[in-house]
């Protein structure tokens, strides 16, 4: 990347050794700047030419360091500082904790399962009123089976992860 911002600083020194050259900036990635073409190269590539064009190098700023923040130390593999270790009793309330909010979402997904296979009746859900067209029955009913299959999956990621959570 340093290159390509320092590319039109060496060419623009060049121009000054080189009075009587033309340069040209040619199009695509990366942009060029160059004096080694010929007007019929150039016209075939669709470069232009930057005679009387002014031409702007911008610095791009520095990163900052930060003078305040000292660099963490490591941690060796296997040990943990005193910092982060959490009494047992802390970690047991947190897994209950845990345990009762998936056992909450659990419940909401099992009765969002129930109410969607209810009203999709292996396919043969009722039609609304609204559905005089066949083909939005149709569409409520693959939406339906979708909805489905995504909470079918819901239920077992929660039934997972509360299996996964220690007694």
């Amino acid at each position: 990347m340093l290159n390509r911002l320092l590319a039109p600083l060496f060419i623009l020194a060049s121009l000054g050794a080189q009075a009587q050259g033309t340069v040209y900036r040619c199009p695509g990635p990366p942009v060029l700047y160059t004096d080694a073409l010929s007007a019929k190269e150039a016209n075939e590539k669709g470069c232009r030419t930057i005679e009387g064009t002014p031409i702007t190098v911008l610095q791009s700023p520095r990163p900052r360091a930060n003078a305040g923040a000292a660099p963490a130390a490591p941690v060796a593999e296997g040990q943990r500082g005193a910092d982060s270790r959490v009494d047992a009793g802390q970690q047991r309330v947190r897994d209950d904790e845990r345990r009762r909010v998936l056992q909450t979402e659990l419940r909401a997904a099992e009765e969002r399962l129930a109410m969607a296979q209810k009203e999709f009746g292996n396919g043969q859900g009722e039609r609304r009123g609204d559905e005089r067209n066949y083909q939005k029955y149709l569409d409520r009913m693959a939406e339906l089976k979708d909805n489905i299959a995504r909470y079918e999956a819901d239920v077992q990621a929660l039934r997972r992860e509360i299996a996964k959570l220690p007694s």
